[in-house]
């Protein structure tokens, strides 16, 4: 069930839908040591696992509240927490013993993959559409080829259309408009990505300045500047790249 929470104090006041347990949690005010200990929990489960953060804290609040009515029966502490290292480690065992590796079987491996984001989006906003995400994040994870570096997942977000229109596009998607007159498609590309200033090298030299006393200097100072962009494009053309990708601006070298 999604809650509703709203910021109090200071200057932005905003309201959150979640129902994410660990948002709750960070949101809500807490002067209390056991609360504190259930907070700290959420957040390690989001942060290692991404999921299962309202029932990491549902155990262990039930956990806690078993603990007090010990602690009233006059044990000690150190036994409670003695009994309970003692179900954890029967419940690794029992895991262990139930546990399947379907890791050298592609089909199963997949399978178990897709199970696992289904259960992980029933619970979310887009739970209509778990099937088709579960089959976008399982494919996605998997072209990863066992790294587990999430950083090479990229998610890029547009308005309009529906859930369901979105894709895993096996290549690189650059959120940029194609300029006037460029081929939107090019098979067998050469590509080159760089990271240059494609006009004038400028260098900072402070308090200095260039005085001319003719048009004809500047005329020949922006010569200058275009000869050297125009040795630039060269170097870059060598390449024989047909496709040039470039941090900086790519300026119309004709306009200059």
């Amino acid at each position: 069930m999604d809650k509703i929470l709203q910021s109090v104090g200071g200057p932005d006041k905003s309201i959150s839908v979640t129902n994410d347990g660990a948002t709750i949690l960070k949101s809500v005010y807490i002067d209390n040591a056991a609360a504190k200990v259930l907070v700290d929990i959420a957040k390690t489960q989001d942060e290692e696992v991404g999921d299962g953060t309202t029932s990491v804290a549902v155990l262990c609040g039930e956990l806690l509240r078993e603990a007090e009515k010990l602690i009233e029966q006059r044990i000690h502490p150190q036994t409670i927490i003695e009994g309970w290292r003692i179900a954890l480690s029967t419940a690794h065992k029992a895991l262990e013993k139930s546990a399947r590796d379907h890791s050298q079987d592609p089909i199963k491996f997949r399978e178990d993959l897709l199970n696992i984001a289904r259960t992980t989006l029933s619970s979310k906003l887009m739970a209509e559409s778990k099937d088709h995400f579960a089959e976008l994040a399982v494919d996605a994870v998997l072209r990863l080829k066992g790294s587990n570096n999430l950083d090479h997942i990229q998610i890029i977000k547009k308005q309009g259309g529906s859930l369901k229109n979105s894709y895993l596009e096996e290549g690189y998607i650059l959120d940029k408009h194609i300029g006037v007159g460029q081929p939107k498609r090019i098979v067998n590309a050469k590509i080159l990505i760089a990271n240059t200033g494609m006009d004038t090298d400028k260098i900072k030299i402070y308090g200095a300045r260039v005085k001319v006393d003719s048009m004809e200097k500047v005329a020949s100072i922006e010569d200058a500047e275009k000869l050297k962009m125009r040795q630039k494009v060269e170097k870059i053309a060598d390449f024989g790249i047909n496709c040039f990708v470039n941090r900086q601006l790519i300026y119309n070298y004709p306009e200059q």
